[in-house]
């Protein structure tokens, strides 16, 4: 079963009861062919002597009502009627296409400047370039082990815990394809799209070792982190074998759901990064010299960014600008603002004023607990979500990081692994088949499936993660010298500073 199963969308005409718009169908067609001819013949492709009088075979009601029917699954973002190889219009279709190569560019936008930007703004000034540097340089790394057997491994049939090498070096993924992920997306750009989740999703774990790993090592780290969590993850999750896929594998071990990636993103990358800077030890001066944020106006255009891009993440996971889209965009919009404002006012409340890094943050906040329901949750529950999502996470960064000690830089455990925790959970509690179809096969004990993926996601991000680090610190050490720390990572690293 592919992707494109997995969200049965309405067939409202029946195409054979409407004679009058097949005639006019045909009448259209031949009209057009009229103006082709006389379009070529003017151009000079056509020499008049040559031309002789050409009988075109007259399509029959059948075929008109197929070609017909095809038009109306493609605006209902639904299954093809006829076999794609025998379809007039067998490829891509536009405009759901289109969608979705904005998508993929405001996914893309949200690494690169969004994150960046947002994490730059949040590190002290000699370290703004090493941060900029790390989204840089794992965008380009992951972007070369996609192509060359990631997108297999996440999406190839394999087994129901990781995929195959059929697709390496994207061999068979055709732009000219469709059904890889949905109807009538390009596989192609459905690859592309997963590509930049792919991106994205390594880099917020440079949150919570900013200022202090080497460059070498996080590029280390990255490269088998993917291999170890990413890539079976998503595989998992999303591919039609996957363990945990159960809106498309009727056979899933675990029936769970996930729209846009509140295990595969938020999760693995959130619990990875704690185990991680936790491992890696404080930053020199933790606790004892002050650590502000060196600019809180890039902190704040880096939330404005993620938030725009974070609709190709949210809605773009509808793979069709369809009434599914819309509502993930809806509920994307009012659980960001909602968490948002929550955050400001817990800490206007407990702390007597609203800070601008509390708004970024519960924006952020509120962007990844609604992450997994956006397709399957209505507006009223995605507000519901947003306050929640203000003030979980504002608890476990305020309080539980300094409970327990660990040096969380910029705070990706207490946003995106608690945030994706509480996600994934309250995804379980509110889906409802009003908002997609899909949720109606699944509810039945849904929120202990989603339980059961929370603690599988956990348990392996944690133990690959300490694994991983074990051996990025063997192979080529960990974090940068004290002289190195103190200079900054900018100039010792990147022979670079941000600012002059």
């Amino acid at each position: 079963m592919t992707a494109a199963e997995a969200c049965p969308k309405p067939q409202n005409i029946n195409p054979t009861n409407h004679v009058a718009m097949i005639r006019t169908l045909q009448l259209c067609r031949t009209l057009a062919c009229g103006v082709l001819a006389a379009t070529l013949l003017l151009s000079g492709q056509i020499q008049a002597q040559e031309t002789q009088p050409a009988t075109a075979a007259t399509p029959t009601l059948e075929e008109l009502a197929a070609d017909l029917a095809d038009v109306q699954a493609y605006i209902n973002n639904g299954a093809r009627v006829t076999e794609a190889g025998k379809s007039k219009i067998a490829g891509p279709g536009p405009g759901h296409n289109a969608w979705q190569m904005v998508s993929t560019a405001l996914v893309l936008f949200m690494t690169l400047p969004g994150l960046a930007l947002f994490y730059g703004g949040l590190v002290r000034k000699k370290n703004v370039l090493s941060v900029i540097a790390q989204c840089m340089g794992i965008a380009g790394l992951v972007t070369i082990l996609w192509w060359a057997c990631g997108y297999s491994l996440s999406f190839g049939t394999g087994n129901a815990y990781v995929g195959d090498f059929s697709f390496k070096f994207l061999n068979g993924v055709e732009p000219g394809n469709v059904g890889a992920g949905y109807h009538w997306i390009s596989d192609s750009m459905w690859c592309m799209f997963q590509l930049t989740f792919a991106i994205i999703t390594p880099a917020l774990i440079v949150g919570a070792i900013a200022e202090r790993m080497k460059f070498i090592s996080v590029l280390v780290f990255t490269a088998l982190w993917m291999f170890a969590v990413y890539f079976p993850f998503a595989h998992m999750v999303w591919a039609g074998s996957g363990f945990m896929c159960g809106p498309l594998n009727a056979d899933a071990g675990i029936k769970a759901i996930d729209f846009a990636g509140g295990t595969v993103v938020h999760m693995t990358s959130g619990w990875s990064a704690l185990v991680l800077c936790i491992m890696l030890g404080r930053r020199r001066g933790h606790g004892k010299e002050p650590m502000a944020p060196h600019s809180m106006v890039l902190c704040a255009i880096g939330t404005g960014m993620l938030w725009v891009g974070w609709y190709g993440f949210n809605a773009g996971s509808a793979l069709g600008a369809d009434a599914i889209a819309a509502n993930a965009f809806t509920t994307t919009t009012l659980a960001a603002a909602t968490a948002g404002f929550v955050w400001a006012l817990a800490e206007w409340v407990l702390r007597g004023k609203p800070s601008v890094l509390g708004f970024c943050s519960g924006i952020v906040a509120g962007l990844v607990v609604i992450t997994p329901g956006a397709g399957f949750v209505t507006a009223t529950s995605s507000v519901i979500i947003g306050v929640l999502a203000g003030i979980v996470p504002f608890l476990a960064v305020a309080y539980l990081k300094n409970a327990l000690g660990y040096d969380d830089a910029l705070d990706t455990f207490g946003i995106h692994g608690v945030g994706g925790t509480l996600g994934a959970i309250l995804t379980g509690v509110f889906a409802d088949e009003k908002a997609n179809s899909v949720v109606a096969g699944l509810k039945d004990g849904l929120v202990m499936e989603q339980f059961k993926a929370v603690g599988l996601t956990i348990v392996w991000s944690v133990a690959a993660t300490v694994v991983i680090t074990l051996v990025v610190k063997m192979l080529v050490g960990l974090r940068a010298d004290a002289e190195v720390e103190s200079l900054g990572l900018d100039l010792a690293e990147h022979g670079e500073a941000g600012y002059e």
